[in-house]
Order: C-alpha cells, then sequence, then structure tokens
C-alpha cells in the first residue's frame, strides 16, 4: 500500500506538475506586465500599507457573514503560515541544498499572481447562502464561471479530504509532537487541550476565526520575524558568501536526460518549487476560499492582499528560516525538520531559541487548523448543496465533529502515510484549480492594465466590478 501512495505521490507531484504552476503564474504575470514587480507600490499601498494612516478602510466593520479585508488577510495567513516554514524549508535545504531557496522565491514571485487570479475570481462568482454567509472559492467558480458542477464537486471532495488531513491531523500532530519533545507534555493531554481550543474557536464560525486569526498572526510572526533577523545579524559576515551559494548552487545541475526535463528534475529546482508551493499554496485554490467573507472590497483589492501573503509567507518567512539554517547550521548537522531549525537558533540564542521554535510551531500550526476548518466546512457546504441537503444543522455539526476527531487522532497518531495521503489531496486539488483559472483568465483584470485602459480610453466593463 506504502509503495501504491508513493507512486501516486510521484505522479502528481512529478516535474510536469511544477511545470503547470511555474507555467501558469507565468502567463499571469505577463498578462499583468509583471504586475508583482512594476505594481510593488500599488500593491503594497493597498495591503499592508493601508493598516497606517489615513487608510484603515481594510479594518472597518462588516455586516452578517461578512469579515473585514484585513481579518480575511489574517486568515489566509493563518492557513499559509504553518509547520512549512520550519519543517518544509529545512526539509528543502537538507534534501535540495541552499540552491532550493532560490526556487522558492521564483516559486513565490511567480506564484503570487496565480493567487492574484484566484482570489479575483473567488470575489467574482461568490454568493450569498440562505443562512446569511458567503459561499467562495474555486468550485463555485467551476460551477458559476465554466458551468461544470462535476469539477467543482471533485474539487470540493479533494478540499474536504485535505482539511481532515494536512488542515488538522498534520498539524495537530506538529503541535502534540513538540510540546512533547520540549516540555515532555503527555500526547493525550495535547490532544484533549489542542481539540478543546480548536472546538471554542471554530464554534464562533468565520468571525470568531478570523478574530482569533487578526490577533494571533501579526504578534506571532512579527516575534518570529524579530528573532530571525537577530540571529541572522550575529552572523552577517558570512550572509554575503552565503547568498552567493544559493544563487550559484541554483543552476547547478545534473542533466540525465538533457534539456528542460533533466533541469526540472534537478533536486535544488524540484525541492525548491514544491516546498514554496506547500508553504504559500499559490495555485491550490484554498486562498479563493479564505479571502471570501471579505466585505467592503473588491476583487482587485483581495488579489493583492493574496500577492502580500505569498510574498510575506514564502520570501520573508521562508528566507529568514532559511538564512539562520545556512548561517548556523550550513547544512552540515546532520539534523533535518524542526529539528534543525531548533539547533540553529539554539546555537545563537541558546534555551530561549528552542522555546521560539517550539512556540512557533504550535502557533502556526494552530493558526492554520483554524482556518482550514473554514475551507473545509465551505466545500462540506458545497457538497450537500450539490446533494439537495442545504445547509441543516444536523450536516454542518457532522462536519464539525469529524473535523474535532481529526484532530485529536493527528495528535496521538504517528502519521507518515497521512503526509503522503493529504499531500496527494493538495496536489489533486491543484490540477481542477489551474485548469478553471486558465479557462477563465479573461475575467480577472489587473490594476496597471485596468490603469492604462483608462487612459486608451477603453471602458471598465462592470463584469470586472463587484456587483
Amino acid at each position: 500500500m506504502g509503495a501504491v501512495v508513493e507512486m501516486l505521490h510521484f505522479l502528481v507531484w512529478g516535474p510536469w506538475t511544477l511545470g503547470i504552476f511555474l507555467g501558469v503564474g507565468a502567463w499571469f504575470t505577463v498578462r499583468s506586465r509583471f504586475f508583482q514587480f512594476f505594481g510593488i507600490r500599488c500593491w503594497w499601498k493597498e495591503t499592508a500599507g493601508s493598516l497606517w494612516g489615513s487608510g484603515r478602510e481594510g479594518k472597518r466593520q462588516t455586516g452578517q457573514g461578512g469579515i473585514t479585508r484585513f481579518q480575511s488577510a489574517c486568515t489566509a495567513l493563518a492557513a499559509t503560515i504553518g509547520t512549512g516554514n520550519i519543517v518544509g524549508v529545512a526539509t528543502a535545504l537538507t534534501a535540495g541544498g541552499p540552491g532550493a531557496l532560490f526556487w522558492m522565491w521564483v516559486s513565490a514571485t511567480i506564484g503570487m499572481m496565480t493567487a492574484y487570479a484566484e482570489t479575483c475570481l473567488g470575489q467574482i462568482y461568490r454568493y450569498r447562502r440562505q443562512d446569511g454567509e458567503w459561499m467562495c472559492g474555486p468550485m463555485v467558480y467551476m460551477d458559476r464561471g465554466l458551468g461544470c458542477p462535476a469539477i467543482g464537486t471533485v474539487y470540493a471532495l479533494l478540499a474536504v479530504l485535505a482539511s481532515l488531513g494536512m488542515g488538522s491531523m498534520v498539524q495537530s500532530n506538529s503541535i502534540s509532537g513538540t510540546l512533547q519533545f520540549g516540555a515532555g507534555i503527555p500526547l493525550t493531554v495535547s490532544a484533549v487541550a489542542v481539540t478543546a481550543l480548536t472546538g471554542l474557536v471554530i464554534l464562533g464560525g468565520i468571525q470568531r476565526i478570523s478574530r482569533v486569526s487578526e490577533r494571533l498572526m501579526p504578534v506571532s510572526a512579527g516575534i518570529y520575524v524579530m528573532f530571525s533577523l537577530v540571529v541572522i545579524l550575529s552572523c552577517w559576515e558570512q550572509v554575503p558568501a552565503i547568498l552567493g551559494t544559493v544563487f550559484r548552487e541554483a543552476f547547478r545541475f545534473r542533466s540525465a536526460g538533457g534539456g528542460i526535463s533533466g533541469f526540472l528534475l534537478s533536486r535544488s529546482v524540484r525541492y525548491g518549487l514544491s516546498r514554496g508551493v506547500f508553504s504559500n499554496e499559490a495555485g491550490l485554490g484554498s486562498l479563493a476560499v479564505l479571502h471570501g467573507a471579505a466585505e467592503n472590497t473588491t476583487p482587485e483589492q483581495q488579489g493583492m492582499w493574496a500577492m502580500f501573503e505569498v510574498f510575506f509567507d514564502t520570501v520573508v518567512v521562508c528566507t529568514l528560516t532559511a538564512m539562520v539554517i545556512l548561517c548556523v547550521g550550513g547544512g552540515q548537522t546532520g539534523m533535518d525538520g524542526a529539528a534543525l531549525t531548533a539547533f540553529c537558533f539554539s546555537a545563537r540564542l541558546g534555551v530561549l531559541g528552542e522555546i521560539l521554535v517550539s512556540g512557533a510551531m504550535v502557533v502556526f500550526a494552530f493558526a492554520t487548523i483554524i482556518a482550514w476548518y473554514y475551507l473545509g466546512r465551505q466545500s462540506f457546504g458545497y457538497l450537500l448543496e450539490r446533494l439537495g441537503r442545504g445547509q441543516g444543522k444536523p450536516w454542518g455539526e457532522l462536519y464539525l465533529a469529524c473535523y474535532l476527531l481529526a484532530v485529536f487522532a493527528g495528535c496521538v497518531s504517528r502519521l507518515e502515510m497521512v503526509w503522503l495521503v493529504s499531500d496527494l489531496w493538495n496536489g489533486l486539488m491543484a490540477y481542477p484549480n489551474l485548469l478553471a483559472v486558465m479557462w477563465l483568465s479573461g475575467k480577472v483584470r489587473f490594476p496597471g492594465v485596468i490603469a492604462l485602459d483608462k487612459r486608451r480610453g477603453n471602458e471598465y466593463t462592470k463584469d470586472n466590478k463587484r456587483e
């Protein structure tokens, strides 16, 4: 059974998949006239820059079933900033070498435009359910945009499975393992505590999930960034040489077959791109769901928030983790995963370093758990609508019970196979999503292109405005 799953995993996450991710992102990069680079002042002002001064519009109050732009961004960050930023980066560097960091940057910069496109489409095709909450995500634009509800149903099913695996079991396992190793807390005690806290948050729906994310993510991410910079600056004389190694190793590969196939099969490229996608989730469609409840916004504004999240997740947080490892460990410690990251922080910060990494793992993983519940619940709700079951309370409680059970089971189980299977669901989510995003690409408008059209006297059609 294990061999079959590993073979399927390779088929789903093979070099052709990475090529598809790059191709879709490159298409939107060209269509946007390289907006992630040349439009940086625009998207920064609309996102992080809007939180200061007179531009605090992103925190404006909303009505029933909705959240603010900032809250939706924090919820999406909660889903993306998780174990991938600590464990995934360490694994990528160990397996792919320093050059993997460069390809994580490539994954992020190109993925920013994929994230923008899928989030815009989510906003364009979303609709309110009878209970007043928004229904949004790839399954909706596959249904209402492509006119293919069958594909939307397949995507929703995969998203539900991924939420019960990668979103809950894998994350809760990371929490219990970290607490057992760092503080000696038994797995069962962690399971009860994590499950109870998760239930307390998710029972409040998207409003409570977003409020917790809004308070949790800026503080925890800020602390992690600050201490990472302390470690890196303590080794500042090594930084130029390390960056040189990153760029040099990124293009050093042995091609068995020659050409682009050999290039994509090189370890630096493969691990850098795949771990980048695993961390920031651009192309999987999850960001389209997590931004769906935002009020007082436009598709373009939410798309720019999605761009910022991919940038912050990979270009900032993953880069800081990688630089800490390369500066202190140099990839020669014989360790991997969270143990390698913890060793590098503790080598410079002592016990404080171990506490920092353990705390970051716990907080990031918990934030991912509560955010992925919303993604799974939205997908489950869509499945119920397709089956004609509506949004009845018993069915909603069924998914809630399954999710909490998955959180508990993850804390007390060994999850090697769950990791593989969950990664498989994530990869399969990308195929229908990227197909739909490309098919509906004509509906996606970019701020730079809109401004140019206006200067040329072309009309900005209402199809791309908030209805």
